[in-house]
This record gives C-alpha cells, sequence and structure tokens, in this order.
C-alpha cells in the first residue's frame, strides 16, 4: 500500500495494468478514493486510517473485488506492488464474515479453529517472508481479533505446535515446513477455505513444486485459491489450470513513473572487463554515493569476498547467504533495516522474501542468467514511491544476457562510462561545496570567529578559507581517490556467419559503443577483415602482433565469439588486443597484441572454452 495519493482503473474480469510499467506508461482512469469502495470490514477501513493509508495501490484495486467475491486469481505482479494487502485484506474479511454468520465473538476462536484447523494458509518461500506477511495480517487483522502464525524451518518446532493446538485462524508458512506439519498431523487444511501462494514462482524456483503440489491436494476442491507471482511462466500457468477454477486474471507491472512520466527506477549498465569490477563497482558507489545498497552475486564464495573487499576500501559491507545461521542473518538484516549497514552483499536466494523499503541502490554484480530473477532484483529498490537505481555490471561477452533481460522488460538499459578519478574528485567538491555552504547558513559559526579574526591580521583571507577547505576535505574524502585507470570495455554483439563462414567472420562493434581506442575504419574491437590479418596489424596502439595457436576449431564448434570472450574474460585485455581469427578443421589462429601474447597464453592455459581445455601457444 502506498500513502501516497494514486489512481487507479476499476476492475474488470482481465486486467493488465502498466501502472506506470517497465515497459511504457499507460494512462489509467481516476477511481473513488480510499479503500471504502472496494466493501471491506469496517474495522479494516479504521486500521488502515490507523496506518495512514489513503488509497489502494493497483494491485489492491484489482485483487480485492474478485477475492471478496470468492472467485479464484491469477496475479502476475512484481515485489513491491502491495501484494501482501491485496490478498491480507479481503482473506480477513472474510473470516469475519464466517464468524459473524456462525455467531462466533469477535474476539476469541471458534471451535473450528481448535487442534491446528485453520481458516487461512498462506505460502511463501522463504522464513524472513513468513515473518513480514505474518506481521502485516496480524496488524490489519488486529480489530477483528485474527490469530495468525508464521510457520518455517529453523523456529523449535515444539513452539509452532503449541501455537497450532491452541488453534489460529490463518497459518503463514513455507512449504517444507508445512508439509512436515501436514505429515505430523498437526496442521490441518480440511476446513481451510482459502489458500494464497505468495511469490509462487520464487518457490517453484527453490525446488518446491513437489510440496505445494501435496499442500493443495490436502486442501479442500471447494477452496478459494490466489496465486501471485512475479512472473507467470509454464510450471506456474500448470499449477492454476490444475487447482484454480475460473480464475480472474490481473497483471500489474513494476511501478516506474512520476507524475510527469519520469523513472522511478534508473536502470543503468556499465561495460566491464571481469579484472576492473571490483575497482569499477568501488568507483561507482563513491560517486553515487547510495544510501542504502543491495549487491547480489552468485556464489556464497564470491559474495563473502566481495563484502570483504568492499570492507577494505571504506564501505560498511556484510554478507548474506545461506551458509549463515539464522541468529547471524537475523543480526545482519536488523543492522540494513536500521540503516546502520550500508552495503548488504547477497545471493538471489538469501535474499528473495526481503522487503526492505529504503533500498536506493540494486546491484547486479553479475548478469541474472534468468531475465525473471533480474526484475526479482530490481523490485527491491524504488519502493513506496521513492527512486532507486538498478545498476548492471557487464562483461564484453555477456551481450546475449543484456540482451534477453532487455527483452524481458522491453525496455533498453542506459549504457554508462564508468566514472574516471576525475569523475569522483569533481564529486567530492561538489560535497564540499554543498557542506560549505550549510555551513556559511549555520548560525553555530560565530563561536569560531575569535580563532579566525586574529589569523586574519597576518594571512591574506583567501588563504584563511582555502586552507579551511582543506581541512574539511580531508575530514570528510576519507580514502585518497584511486588514481588507477579502468580502461574502457566494449560490449560485443555476434552474428551467426554459420559454419561456412570464411574465417574470422561475424563479429561486428556494440551497439552501443564506448568511447576508446578504435581501429582505423571501425568501433574498437575484433573485426573480420577482408583484407585477411595484415589488415588489422596497422594502426594499433603497439604496432606489433603475434599470432597464437589454438588446439581446437571447426570440428570442436569453435567459433570466433568464443576465443574473443574467452581472452577478453580470462586475460581481462581490452577487445583492441585481438586483431584477426581463422578457425580451421582442427586448430584456430588469433592476432593479439604482441606486448599481452604471453600473458593471454597463461590465462587461456588454465581456462576452458566452451567447458573445455584447448592448447594455447605462440604460433612460431
Amino acid at each position: 500500500m502506498t500513502k501516497k495519493k494514486t489512481a487507479i482503473v476499476a476492475a474488470p474480469t482481465t486486467t493488465i495494468i502498466d501502472a506506470p510499467t517497465l515497459t511504457g506508461d499507460i494512462p489509467r482512469q481516476a477511481a473513488a478514493e480510499g479503500f471504502e469502495p472496494l466493501g471491506l470490514d469496517a474495522r479494516l477501513l479504521a486500521t488502515l486510517a490507523d496506518l495512514g493509508y489513503e488509497e489502494p495501490t493497483p494491485i489492491q484495486s484489482e485483487a480485492i473485488p474478485p477475492l471478496l467475491d470468492g472467485r479464484d486469481l491469477l496475479a502476475e505482479a512484481p515485489t513491491g506492488t502491495g501484494k501482501t494487502a491485496a490478498f491480507a485484506l479481503p482473506t480477513l474479511h472474510r473470516l469475519a464474515l464466517a464468524r459473524a454468520a456462525g455467531g462466533a465473538p469477535d474476539v476469541g476462536l471458534d471451535a473450528a479453529r481448535a487442534d491446528g484447523n485453520v481458516a487461512g494458509l498462506v505460502l511463501v518461500p522463504t522464513r524472513e517472508l513468513a515473518m513480514q506477511v505474518s506481521e502485516a495480517i496480524h496488524r490489519y487483522g488486529e480489530r477483528i481479533g485474527t490469530r495468525v502464525l508464521p510457520i518455517y524451518g529453523g523456529q523449535p518446532i515444539g513452539v509452532q505446535l503449541r501455537q497450532l493446538r491452541r488453534g489460529v485462524d490463518i497459518v503463514v508458512a513455507t512449504p517444507g515446513r508445512a508439509v512436515d506439519h501436514l505429515t505430523r498431523g498437526s496442521l490441518k487444511l480440511a476446513g481451510v477455505s482459502i489458500v494464497v501462494l505468495d511469490e509462487a514462482d520464487e518457490m517453484l524456483d527453490m525446488g518446491f513444486a513437489e510440496d505445494l503440489e501435496a499442500i493443495l491436494t490436502a486442501t479442500p476442491s471447494t477452496r478459494q485459491t490466489a496465486l501471485f507471482s512475479a512472473t507467470v511462466s509454464a510450471p506456474i500457468a500448470k499449477i492454476a489450470k490444475r487447482h484454480q477454477h475460473d480464475p480472474v486474471r490481473v497483471t500489474i507491472h513494476a511501478e516506474r513513473g512520476l507524475a510527469d512520466g519520469e523513472a522511478l527506477v534508473r536502470q543503468v549498465a556499465y561495460v566491464v572487463r571481469r579484472a576492473d569490477k571490483l575497482p569499477a563497482l568501488v568507483r561507482i558507489l563513491d560517486v553515487e554515493d547510495p544510501a542504502s545498497t543491495l549487491i547480489f552475486a552468485r556464489t556464497r564464495g564470491e559474495v563473502d569476498e566481495l563484502a570483504e573487499r568492499l570492507s577494505g576500501r571504506g564501505h560498511d559491507a556484510a554478507a548474506l547467504h545461506g551458509g549463515l545461521s539464522q541468529e547471524q542473518r537475523d543480526r545482519i538484516m536488523g543492522r540494513f533495516r536500521a540503516g546502520d549497514l550500508d552495503v548488504l552483499v547477497a545471493t538471489d536466494v538469501a535474499a528473495r522474501g526481503l522487503d526492505i523499503p529504503h533500498v536506493s541502490h540494486v546491484v547486479n554484480y553479475d548478469v541474472p542468467s534468468n531475465p525473471d530473477a533480474y526484475v526479482h532484483r530490481i523490485g527491491r529498490t524504488g519502493r513506496a514511491g521513492r527512486e532507486g537505481v538498478a545498476i548492471t555490471m557487464v562483461e564484453p561477452r555477456e551481450h546475449r544476457l543484456l540482451a534477453n533481460i532487455e527483452r524481458t522488460i522491453k525496455a533498453r538499459l542506459e549504457m554508462a562510462q564508468v566514472p574516471t578519478a576525475a569523475d569522483l574528485r569533481e564529486r567530492r567538491l561538489k560535497q564540499l561545496r554543498a557542506s560549505l555552504r550549510e555551513a556559511l547558513a549555520d548560525d553555530g559559526r560565530e563561536r569560531l570567529r575569535p580563532l579566525i579574526e586574529p589569523m586574519l591580521a597576518e594571512f591574506d583571507a583567501l588563504d584563511v578559507a582555502l586552507a579551511a577547505a582543506l581541512l574539511a576535505e580531508r575530514a570528510t574524502a576519507g580514502d585518497a581517490v584511486d588514481e588507477s585507470d579502468i580502461a574502457p570495455a566494449q560490449l560485443f554483439e555476434r552474428s551467426d556467419p554459420g559454419p561456412q563462414s570464411r574465417p574470422g567472420a561475424g563479429w561486428h562493434g556494440a551497439k552501443r559503443p564506448f568511447s576508446g581506442p578504435t581501429h582505423p575504419g571501425g568501433p574498437a574491437g575484433p573485426r573480420a577483415l577482408r583484407g585477411g590479418p595484415s589488415a588489422l596489424r596497422t594502426g594499433t596502439s603497439s604496432g606489433h602482433w603475434t599470432t597464437l595457436f589454438v588446439g581446437g576449431g571447426r570440428r570442436e564448434s569453435l567459433r570466433p565469439g568464443d576465443l574473443v570472450g574467452a581472452i577478453t574474460g580470462e586475460a581481462g585485455v581490452p577487445g583492441t588486443s585481438i586483431g584477426a581469427i581463422r578457425i580451421g578443421d582442427d586448430h584456430s589462429l588469433v592476432d593479439v597484441n604482441a606486448a599481452e601474447a604471453e600473458m593471454i597464453v597463461r590465462a587461456l592455459g588454465t581456462a576452458t572454452i566452451k567447458g573445455r581445455k584447448f592448447p594455447v601457444r605462440i604460433d612460431r
């Protein structure tokens, strides 16, 4: 839900809303203000008013009416669109109606809720999300006396067993722990009237398909089923077809725009060689100066290393992954939520279900191989009307992954240059200028007049001001500016020349060229020239080229793109260091900058190309 007033549209049976979206803005019709037109219980409306919420978000305005009518719902909506209230409020409303119809008191539990029987079940992928959803339902349903219980792994099961025996209305569970209680007989679903699958795609990605099937099969066929997912993939559609009855389909895209159409989430990509990724990330963070950053990396080891190295470079960073104990995870998340931790480095699995509204920047340290994962990640910034930045660090050979993401979100990412040392110095000077202006407006500076006035009799006023500014710069700038250069990198696209193409063909410059050295007649990077290798051996930075022999060719399905990707990725050299490439039946020849040839040979000697190791040597 938002505390900011928004326009919404009426709810047809099938609704697709770009409100606004990652793919463009579609105007929305104005609707009656507030939650009252939705027909919710008066006590729920009073609670929402106390919480300061004025109008429903698009997913709430579209999902609540059909759920109140008892319809099944299949909702496609990303993280941060207000899904929890979209299913919690109608669930609580129907619970209140059932109690009133059965003569049960407003506060307390009726007999049907005793000994493990529950009225509502919400399934979520992670323990963090289970706790967040449970807290939200408790908050919304406090006036109607609703009891809600989160059950998840890592918590003593004895506590959960006692609570279930005493009776609860709604259980919020992870699939694994729900199946555990079903097996024990401590969770009874014969009387369940509504089942909600929240983040259904995440649960399938985590391997809970069989658990979900077992849970849904154990519930009455007459139950109401609400399924929420960031994307409706084929497996999601299969679950909906099997377990839902004529569901209302709603699609809500991630919030993107302000009233003037300007994007809330700025999506930026930096093309960086692998060897330069860490210094480039540090430079980007220094220039962006984010309030709160969530960085995604692929593996636990990479998460730990990245957090440690960022901490060593002046950033207050911590790692979050599945190898930590629940106590460690809770402590780290507590610091991040409280704003005591600037940077959180996490794996996708560890970050699932996190709901932290104040994240200003999300960084993809590696390009997600699954575009849906990208959508999930960037949905964690720009929340609740705030502006956010999504940064993706792309290696030159990862053009296909980037293209897949852009195809999925139907938008182009902004391609940016890694900031230079001069950019960082300029940023710090601007910060210093702003600090000085604030100090000039601060009446507290008068207490320092006795210190400064005697110095004016001895030194020029401008020199005194410069010395004061120098001290301020040293006090606020922290570490000295890293003057090392980060070489410009270029994104390459490979056309598919087919196996019969002439040697070296099939490589073209990036669609979005970056500044840097260029070969005569074209952008920087490997190009197949009709004039053969000698055509590229002139006009280069060094003027000297060496040919490398690679012990694999067409029989091993090697193509120029495979060799270029391996050289730029493993050796960390720019595309300008690679010349013509000739692919033979059983070997390949690659022209490289002579000054870097030995280093490239060493790097490729321990690397794999298309999953295999090939002998690499300088061709004599």
